[in-house]
C-alpha cells in the first residue's frame, strides 16, 4: 500500500496543488494559455518523441494491440450512444458528447506520468501509441458526427481537409511519427539534442498535472446531469475492465502492455470532451461536470487499478 500511496501523491498532489492556486489566485482562465501551449506543443511531444524514438522498431508495428485496445474503447462509446439515442431519447450532439465523456479518458495530461511512474520505462511504447491514435481517431469521429448531427455548417469537402490537417499536424502525431522514422532508421541523435529532449520531457507530467488542477477549478461544479449516473461507472470501471478482457482474450502481449493499456482505461474524462461540446455549444456545464466528478473518484477507482497491478490479484 505504501508503493501506491507513493505512486499516487506526488500524481494527484499535483492536481491538488493547480486547483488550490487557481482557488487562491483567482487568475483569469485566460493566464492557463501559455502554459497549455507549452505542454500541448512542446513538453508532451518532447516525452512522445523521446519513447518512441529510442524503441526497437519491431515494439512500434504491434498493429493488433492498438486495434484490440481500440475496439475496446470504442465498444463503450456505442454502448453509452445507444444508451442516449434509444432509452433516454437525446439528441445525436448530446449522444456524442455524452459517449466521448464515458470513453474519452484523459490519456494526454495524465497517462504518460502515471503510467511511466508506475510501470516503468517499458510501458513507454504502448502508451505513447494508445494516446496519439486514439487520439488521432477521436479528432475524426466527432467532427464527423456533428456534421450528421447538424452542429458543423462546414461543407463535406471543407470538413475533410480539416480533420485531416487537424490529425496530420496535431503535435502529439507529429512527434510521434518522427519517433518512429527515428526508431526505423536508427538515427543517432546527438547528445545535445537527447539532452534537450530529456529536458523538455521532464517537465511535461508536472505542468500537465498542475495545468489540469487549475482547469478543474476554474470550472465549478454547477451542473450535475443524470447521465452521470451510468457515464461515470462506464468510464472509471466498465472501461477498464473491457480493455483489460479484450487484450488478455486475444493474447500474445506483453503483460505491461496489457496493464498500460488497462491503466489508461481507467484514467477520467479528458478535458478535450468540454472542449468539443464548447466548439458545438453541446451539453458544455454537463461535460464540465462529468470532468470533474470523474476526476475526483478516479483517485479512488485508479488507486483499485494500481493495487490490483501491483499485488498480482490482475493476471496478464
Amino acid at each position: 500500500m505504501s508503493d501506491i500511496v507513493s505512486l499516487l501523491l506526488p500524481f494527484f498532489g499535483l492536481i491538488l496543488i493547480g486547483y488550490i492556486a487557481a482557488k487562491v489566485t483567482k487568475q483569469p482562465a485566460d493566464a492557463l494559455g501559455w502554459m497549455n501551449t507549452f505542454i500541448v506543443y512542446a513538453a508532451l511531444p518532447a516525452l512522445f518523441f523521446k519513447l518512441v524514438s529510442r524503441t526497437p522498431f519491431e515494439d512500434l508495428t504491434r498493429i493488433d494491440f492498438i486495434a484490440t485496445d481500440l475496439a475496446a474503447t470504442y465498444s463503450i462509446f456505442i454502448v453509452l450512444f445507444a444508451i442516449g439515442r434509444w432509452v433516454r431519447k437525446n439528441s445525436l450532439a448530446d449522444c456524442t458528447i455524452q459517449s466521448f465523456a464515458g470513453a474519452y479518458g484523459n490519456i494526454g495530461y495524465m497517462g504518460p506520468g502515471l503510467s511511466l511512474l508506475a510501470l516503468g520505462e517499458r510501458a513507454a511504447v504502448p502508451v505513447a501509441l494508445i494516446v496519439c491514435l486514439e487520439n488521432a481517431l477521436h479528432f475524426v469521429v466527432a467532427p464527423a458526427l456533428m456534421a450528421v448531427a447538424g452542429g458543423d455548417r462546414r461543407s463535406a469537402g471543407r470538413l475533410a481537409i480539416d480533420i485531416v490537417r487537424r490529425v496530420a499536424f496535431h503535435p502529439f502525431i507529429l512527434s510521434t511519427a518522427l519517433g518512429f522514422v527515428a526508431a526505423g532508421l536508427q538515427i543517432d541523435q546527438p547528445p545535445a539534442l537527447q539532452r534537450f529532449i530529456d529536458y523538455l520531457s521532464q517537465a511535461a507530467a508536472p505542468c500537465a498535472l498542475f495545468a489540469m488542477g487549475v482547469t478543474l477549478a476554474l470550472r465549478p461544479l454547477k451542473r450535475v446531469p443524470v447521465e452521470i449516473g451510468y457515464i461515470v461507472p462506464a468510464k472509471l470501471i466498465i472501461h477498464p475492465i473491457v480493455v483489460y478482457l479484450a487484450l488478455t482474450t486475444v493474447g500474445g502481449f506483453d503483460p505491461i502492455w496489457v496493464y498500460a493499456a488497462v491503466l489508461l482505461a481507467a484514467l477520467p474524462t479528458a478535458t478535450n470532451v468540454f472542449v468539443i461540446g464548447q466548439q458545438y455549444g453541446v451539453w458544455q456545464e454537463r461535460a464540465s461536470a462529468t470532468i470533474l466528478v470523474t476526476t475526483a473518484l478516479s483517485v479512488v477507482t485508479v488507486s483499485a487499478v494500481l493495487i490490483a497491478i501491483k499485488s498480482g490479484f490482475l493476471p496478464a
